[in-house]
Protein backbone atom coordinates (compact mmCIF):
# COMPACT_ATOMS: atom_id res chain seq x y z
CA UNK A 1 0.00 0.00 0.00
CA UNK A 2 1.55 3.59 -0.99
CA UNK A 3 2.16 5.77 1.92
CA UNK A 4 -0.05 8.62 2.44
CA UNK A 5 0.57 12.27 3.75
CA UNK A 6 -1.59 14.99 4.29
CA UNK A 7 -0.14 17.72 1.41
CA UNK A 8 0.71 21.26 2.41
CA UNK A 9 0.59 22.07 -0.97
CA UNK A 10 -2.10 20.97 -2.28
CA UNK A 11 -4.05 20.92 1.27
CA UNK A 12 -5.47 17.24 0.97
CA UNK A 13 -4.17 13.53 1.83
CA UNK A 14 -2.51 12.07 -1.10
CA UNK A 15 0.05 9.69 -1.95
CA UNK A 16 3.96 10.10 -0.36
CA UNK A 17 6.85 10.24 -1.97
CA UNK A 18 8.69 6.71 -2.30
CA UNK A 19 12.15 8.09 -0.64
CA UNK A 20 13.56 11.44 0.29
CA UNK A 21 14.91 12.95 -2.72
CA UNK A 22 15.94 16.06 -0.98
CA UNK A 23 18.58 15.80 1.52
CA UNK A 24 18.94 17.33 5.15
CA UNK A 25 16.08 18.55 7.33
CA UNK A 26 14.44 20.14 4.18
CA UNK A 27 14.19 16.76 2.49
CA UNK A 28 12.66 15.05 5.66
CA UNK A 29 10.07 18.30 5.47
CA UNK A 30 9.39 17.24 1.90
CA UNK A 31 8.99 13.79 2.56
CA UNK A 32 6.70 14.15 5.70
CA UNK A 33 4.52 17.12 4.20
CA UNK A 34 4.49 16.38 0.08
CA UNK A 35 2.75 14.64 -1.95
CA UNK A 36 3.59 13.09 -5.65
CA UNK A 37 1.66 15.05 -7.42
CA UNK A 38 2.94 18.47 -5.38
CA UNK A 39 6.53 17.63 -6.25
CA UNK A 40 5.17 16.75 -10.05
CA UNK A 41 4.69 20.07 -10.02
CA UNK A 42 7.54 21.59 -8.55
CA UNK A 43 9.47 19.38 -11.03
CA UNK A 44 7.35 20.87 -14.17
CA UNK A 45 8.28 24.73 -12.26
CA UNK A 46 12.12 23.94 -11.43
CA UNK A 47 12.55 22.82 -15.18
CA UNK A 48 11.11 25.92 -16.25
CA UNK A 49 12.99 28.09 -13.47
CA UNK A 50 16.58 26.37 -14.87
CA UNK A 51 15.87 26.90 -18.69
CA UNK A 52 14.34 30.16 -18.45
CA UNK A 53 16.90 31.54 -16.29
CA UNK A 54 19.96 29.67 -17.62
CA UNK A 55 20.93 28.75 -14.26
CA UNK A 56 23.67 26.70 -13.93
CA UNK A 57 23.65 23.99 -11.18
CA UNK A 58 27.08 23.79 -10.47
CA UNK A 59 26.51 27.57 -9.19
CA UNK A 60 26.16 27.90 -5.18
CA UNK A 61 24.35 31.53 -5.89
CA UNK A 62 21.88 29.57 -8.64
CA UNK A 63 21.16 26.38 -6.60
CA UNK A 64 20.16 28.85 -3.24
CA UNK A 65 17.72 30.52 -5.76
CA UNK A 66 16.15 27.47 -6.51
CA UNK A 67 15.83 26.39 -3.25
CA UNK A 68 14.64 29.24 -2.24
CA UNK A 69 11.87 29.21 -5.37
CA UNK A 70 11.08 25.52 -4.32
CA UNK A 71 10.09 26.49 -0.65
CA UNK A 72 8.26 29.35 -1.77
CA UNK A 73 6.12 27.03 -3.73
CA UNK A 74 5.93 24.31 -1.96
CA UNK A 75 5.32 25.49 1.55
CA UNK A 76 4.25 29.12 0.84
CA UNK A 77 1.87 29.27 -1.61
CA UNK A 78 4.15 30.77 -3.88
CA UNK A 79 3.95 30.51 -7.46
CA UNK A 80 6.96 30.51 -9.67
CA UNK A 81 6.79 33.96 -11.96
CA UNK A 82 9.05 33.95 -14.81
CA UNK A 83 9.61 37.20 -16.52
CA UNK A 84 8.08 37.12 -19.70
CA UNK A 85 6.64 33.33 -20.02
CA UNK A 86 3.98 32.96 -21.82
CA UNK A 87 2.56 29.39 -21.57
CA UNK A 88 1.59 28.13 -25.00
CA UNK A 89 -1.89 28.58 -25.98
CA UNK A 90 -4.22 25.39 -26.50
Amino acid sequence: MARTVFCQKLQKEAEGLGFQLYPGELGEKIFNNISKEAWGQWQHKQTMLINEKHLNMMDPEHRAFLEEQMVGFLFEGKDVEIEGYRPPEQ
